[in-house]
């Protein structure tokens, strides 16, 4: 690590203590396909994505390889049939029908700008068994999970609308309905010499919908080919991957060498002694003069990282993207249901990954971290999780912050005491590395939002939930009352 680093990283970045790694994790595997023909509409997207710049060519991989890498099923939705007599509302979807294996679904639809004022609800069957689910919702107001207005991710042409994606688990069948809100909204009709004249009318579905079964695939997938459309041509709007050598030059495992060993599947724990020897060894002989005094910081936690929850490291983009610091920690859910067993956890985390990455054209997945109900640690997007890596979980404030999304939904449901313990060891020494006390406040400038317009500096608390820094229902209700016992248990850590 060069002296320049170190200065960047405020002088807490020492080297590895040489503490090596436990086993790996183990990860449960996708059930194998069922013998289901594909739709007319599907188009099977393989495991293979991005460089930023110009896409390369390559062509499609064969069909037969897409349970082994995972795979996206992309469904065109369409106008369902049914008698529009009485002003019903619009209405597209997809009758049932079989499909190829996935076990996470999502809409989305062309335009990132373009909310989906309706219900969308999904029914899915369940693989081996063939037994139906009743209609499940998808949280439709999700673009407030994002990348910055004016980033480089945000205004790359590859963005698009989308839902949440929700865990269902080995499926092979679906079906979706769309339908928009019957109440009507006022709308600009023409110009005229007093003004708009507006008139009401129902909201237009956004154009575009396409529904998204993500089947999540096996760990450490190789790269593979470039993702195909239904013809077999690889899709111009998903950047294809770079060779597996130019990947390894950014290689994501690299960027956490002082924390664990080249190639580790977990960041182990460290005491609050270890911790503070690891960030003021003898072997760093310049630090940052703020950061001579003994730190105020929690004991680090066990971490899984992307290795050991098996990221396919070729569907992201290949470099990192900085802040300078981090100030504060957004406390997200992932609103993608609460059924799933904590051994299947790493499935639905690359289950999201893809959904980020291939369904939402977003450069890696946008939280920081992620939490399972068993309080699990997972390292999020790629960079190094004690770093201030730029994430794309809180439209408007990703500058100086990181995002902690529990896996989830909280608005009725309470989350775990084991999640809520891992968030405050989380922050505890995720901010302690940057002299951020948990029950503190701090400013953000905002990059944009629906709450605080470009350039405003906002005062928030340092563990803040997404709803503090945009009008969402983020985290849940039942999360966010949670966020002061976070605060103060992460400021015990850290022995204040």
């Amino acid at each position: 690590m060069t002296m320049s680093k170190i200065r960047g990283m405020h002088g807490f970045l020492a080297s590895s203590i040489g503490v090596t790694c436990a086993a790996a994790l183990a990860l449960p595997l996708t059930p194998p396909a069922a013998a289901a023909n594909l739709p007319a509409t599907a188009a099977v997207l393989s495991a293979r994505s991005p460089a930023v710049s110009t896409p390369a060519k390559a062509t499609a991989r064969p069909a037969a390889t897409a349970e082994a890498t995972g795979s996206t099923q992309s469904l065109l939705l369409v106008p369902l049939t049914q008698d529009r007599a009485g002003g019903l509302p619009p209405e597209q979807g997809l009758t049932r029908r079989d499909v190829r294996p996935f076990s996470l679904v999502g809409v989305v639809w062309d335009d990132p700008d373009v909310e989906l004022h309706g219900q969308v609800q999904v029914r899915t069957r369940e693989a081996g068994t063939g037994t139906w689910s009743g209609w499940q919702h998808l949280e439709t107001h999700n673009s407030d999970h994002a990348a910055d207005p004016d980033s480089a991710e945000r205004t790359s042409g590859r963005v698009r609308g989308a839902t949440a994606p929700l865990w269902v688990g080995g499926s092979d069948g679906v079906e979706v309905r769309v339908r928009a809100d019957a109440e009507p909204r006022a709308v600009r009709v023409e110009e005229t010499a007093r003004g708009p004249r507006t008139a009401t009318a129902a909201v237009p579905l956004p154009t575009g919908m396409r529904l998204e079964l993500v089947d999540p695939g096996a760990p450490d997938d190789p790269p593979r080919a470039a993702p195909a459309d239904a013809a077999g041509a690889p899709r111009a709007d998903i950047p294809t991957a770079e060779p597996a050598q130019a990947l390894a030059a950014t290689d994501a495992s690299a960027a956490n060498t002082d924390l664990a060993p080249l190639g580790a599947t977990e960041i182990p724990s460290l005491t609050r002694d270890e911790t503070e020897r690891q960030l003021f060894t003898p072997r760093t002989t310049e630090l940052a003069e703020g950061q001579r005094v003994k730190p105020k910081i929690g004991p680090r936690p066990r971490i899984v990282t992307r290795r050991g929850w098996g990221a396919n490291e070729s569907l992201r983009e290949r470099t990192f993207v900085y802040t300078k610091k981090v100030k504060a920690a957004f406390v997200h859910h992932t609103a993608s249901g609460n059924g799933y067993r904590c051994a299947q956890a790493p499935s639905v985390i690359r289950g999201i990954y893809r959904y980020h990455v291939l369904s939402m054209g977003w450069r890696d997945i946008g939280y920081n971290f992620l939490v399972d109900k068993c309080g699990n640690i997972y390292e999020g997007r790629a960079g190094g999780a004690a770093k201030p890596v730029m994430g794309a979980h809180t439209l408007g404030f990703n500058t100086n912050s990181m995002g902690i999304a529990v896996l989830g939904s909280f608005g009725t449901k309470k989350p775990s005491a084991a999640a809520v313990k891992a968030l405050a060891r989380l922050t505890a020494w995720k901010l302690g590395l940057y002299g951020a006390n948990p029950r503190g406040k701090t400013y953000l400038k905002s990059g944009g939002g629906n709450l605080y317009p470009k350039g405003k500096k906002v005062r928030l608390n340092v563990i803040s939930g997404h709803r503090d820094g945009f009008s969402t229902a983020c985290p849940g209700y039942r999360l966010y009352r949670k966020l002061g016992t976070t605060r103060s248990t992460a400021a015990r850590y850290q022995g204040r």
